[in-house]
This record gives structure tokens, sequence and C-alpha cells, in this order.
């Protein structure tokens, strides 16, 4: 695409969005955004694990979290219950499942079908598990709380969570 082709299509959106603020919604007139608060910067940080690494694509102060986690194979996390955070778990490439209390109080395994949805409650026990090298994503609520490992493979103590105690690892920029 040219430049005066993106300008083009800037000036066409830029006067739809101007006629659509101007409209008038059932829940009154819609609000206006300072955009000097707006961020187009891209934003990834690479944390290493044991059994991997996680890729955050959503900055720790924001209120949700976004991460790819890649377990490599034969690897597997801490069985671990969070008591406050929630997460939901899709699997994007290779195969891997989780480790997961039911609604007995049973530990099932489930293996992950490619492009579903699983989550896990607050309490839950869990273990994420590779069968081949996998990428996992997750989204969940903001890094809070506590992770409570009940074991894990390579003897990491419980983990406080929060941008005040996790470890600095640099961000990159995509």
């Amino acid at each position: 695409m040219s430049q005066d082709d993106n300008q083009d299509m800037n000036q066409d959106m830029n006067h739809n969005i101007g006629q659509t603020l101007g409209q008038r919604t059932g829940q009154g007139q819609m609000p206006v955004f300072d955009p000097s608060t707006f961020s187009n910067e891209p934003y990834v940080r690479r944390v290493e694990k044991p059994w991997g690494y996680e890729l955050h694509f959503a900055q720790e102060d924001l209120p949700y979290m976004g991460k790819l986690m890649h377990i490599d194979e034969g690897h597997r996390q801490s069985l671990q219950i969070h008591d406050v955070k929630q997460e939901t778990f899709i699997l994007i490439k290779g195969r891997g499942g989780v480790l997961w209390e039911n609604n007995k109080g049973e530990m099932i395994f489930t293996e992950f079908e490619q492009f579903v949805g699983y989550r896990t409650s607050v309490g839950q026990k869990h273990r994420l598990c590779s069968i081949t090298d996998c990428d996992i994503m997750e989204a969940s609520t903001p890094e809070a709380g506590t992770t409570w490992r009940l074991h894990d493979d390579y003897e990491r103590s419980h983990e406080k969570l929060g941008a005040e105690n996790k470890e600095r690892t640099p961000e990159v920029s995509a």
C-alpha cells in the first residue's frame, strides 16, 4: 500500500469515526477518549522456565494477562493451585494437556484439542503437561496472589505473583 493510499484510508476512517462519535446511543452520549493515553508500541517479555519459556504479550499493569507458554517435550509445569488467579488455556501447536481436579476432587488428565478453550477456577489443582513440544496460550486475571506448588519437578517453592514480586526480564520489541 502506498503512503498516499494509507493517508486516504486514515482520512476516511477519521471521517467515519467522527460521524459515529457524534451519534447518540441508547445509553446516552458516547464518551470521548483522550488519544494521548493510547499506545501503539509492541510489547513482549520472555521469561525462561525450567520446562520451556513464556512470552508475556500483555504488560503487567493491565487488568488481564496474556502469555504464550512453550513447554518442551516430556516436561510439565508444577502441580499447583492459585488463590486469586483464574486461567483459560488454548493449544496452538503440538500436543499437550492438563492434569487437573474434576468436580469430585479427583485428578484426571485431559489432552487438549487444538484451538479449544479450557479453564481453571480459583483453588483448582492443575498441571500443564507436554506430549510433544507444544505452545499453549493463556488468558487470565492479573498475576496476583500466590501460586501454591503442591509438587514441582524442579523443586521450586511457592510463588507470590504481582509486578512487585516478579523477576525482572528485559522487554523485547516485536
